[in-house]
């Protein structure tokens, strides 16, 4: 399956809340405040398309001077495990690189393995937790971080991982 990522639009949103209220449940983001991340001069956020043009994920950012903070990647149930939220979090990366922001972090539920296998990967590290971060059923969240993306070690392994293609 190719995965082509763009720029979220304002026409993407009724599809990013189907998959929003699908992953998030009734504790989800409003379109209201999907518009005004859109308008947001710090935000990012991008659509993920199946090749036949449906939008299948979606992943928001913010930048503030070197550090990018991940506010959400999330992918269709059906296209779970399909490299779909790797390809997301490679744009994010790549963005980065091109805005010379040095540090990524996130939050991440304690218990969303797949999640954290796939931060830790690309070379994110967990520095503590936020107790009862998640609000609809008090989970706490991982606080996980990169070192500066720009020195070699991180460098080195992200081109080795991009190299290989997403297998």
């Amino acid at each position: 399956m190719e995965i082509t990522v763009k720029r979220m639009q304002k026409t993407d949103l009724d599809a990013v809340m189907l998959i929003e209220e699908q992953a998030y449940g009734e504790h989800h983001w409003s379109k209201d405040s999907f518009l005004s991340e859109l308008a947001n001069s710090l935000a990012r956020y991008y659509s993920a398309f199946n090749d036949e043009g449906f939008l299948i994920g979606y992943a928001g950012s913010w930048q503030i001077l070197e550090e990018v903070h991940i506010t959400n990647i999330a992918v269709a149930p059906d296209y779970r495990r399909k490299k779909v939220g790797e390809t997301l979090l490679r744009s994010i990366i790549d963005d980065c690189y091109l805005n010379k922001a040095k540090y990524i972090t996130l939050e991440v539920r304690v218990s969303n393995i797949a999640a954290i296998n796939l931060y830790e990967k690309y070379g994110f590290k967990s520095l503590g937790t936020r107790k009862g971060y998640y609000q609809n059923n008090n989970e706490d969240a991982l606080i996980m971080w990169t070192e500066n993306i720009f020195y070699d070690k991180f460098k080195l392994n992200y081109e080795k991982i991009v190299s290989r293609g997403l297998k």
